[in-house]
């Protein structure tokens, strides 16, 4: 039901929600307003010089420029990367799962997981990392490949990637990817939902 009458209409409602809403709405918009002053302000601030910065190191080289929120495409590979004499492969198997499985927080896997290891393809590609520059928010965008074929969600980045609103390291800076064949599986083998599969897969028959 909509009401119109502006605040008094709002101070009417009985709704839980809105009570609640409504009560702690003033403390919401002082602790904004110093975020705004004291976080967001510095940060952009530092943002401008930090670009500055970016655009005198690179010698007049052109270089892109930072997502403004509109749509952005980026290229890469699948690359693992060595840090500290240890190298990362770049793919992770739906086995390793189970292999991680000690029955202690934070390795503990869920009854219809355990219930379904004999049904799934253990060696099926489950997580990749690509030498894709991402930065936080852009989990949930489709890695495509050269065929334009959705293969796999950004999903995280690792531990390097973190500084990557500011630089790119291409021999370190990873985006994470869930693969497709593993969504596959765990929809059809762990969670049962081969209507969802079978519609989304109508087009590639």
């Amino acid at each position: 039901m909509t009401r119109t009458g502006g605040k008094s209409a709002v101070d009417a409602f009985t709704d839980p929600l809105i009570r609640f809403v409504s009560a702690t709405d003033p403390d919401a918009r002082a602790v904004r307003r110093e975020y705004e002053i004291k976080i967001e302000g510095p940060l952009m601030k530092a943002n401008e010089r930090i670009a500055r910065a970016r655009f005198a190191l690179s010698g007049g080289t052109p270089t892109y420029p930072d997502g403004t929120f509109t749509l952005r495409l980026t290229y890469g590979k699948v690359a693992g990367w060595t840090y500290q004499d240890k190298t990362i492969e770049p793919y992770t198997k739906l086995g390793g799962i189970f292999d991680r499985a000690t029955g202690a927080e934070p390795f503990v896997l869920p009854k219809r997981w355990l219930d379904a290891k004999l049904q799934l393809a253990l060696d099926t590609p489950f997580d990749a990392s690509t030498d894709h520059d991402i930065i936080g928010g852009n989990s949930g965008s489709p890695v495509v490949d050269r065929e334009g074929r959705v293969v796999g969600v950004v999903f995280d980045g690792n531990i390097h990637s973190l500084g990557g609103e500011y630089g790119y390291d291409a021999r370190l800076n990873r985006a994470i990817s869930v693969m497709t064949p593993a969504i596959e599986e765990a929809l059809r083998r762990v969670y049962h939902m081969d209507r969802i599969m079978d519609e989304v897969l109508a087009e590639d028959r």
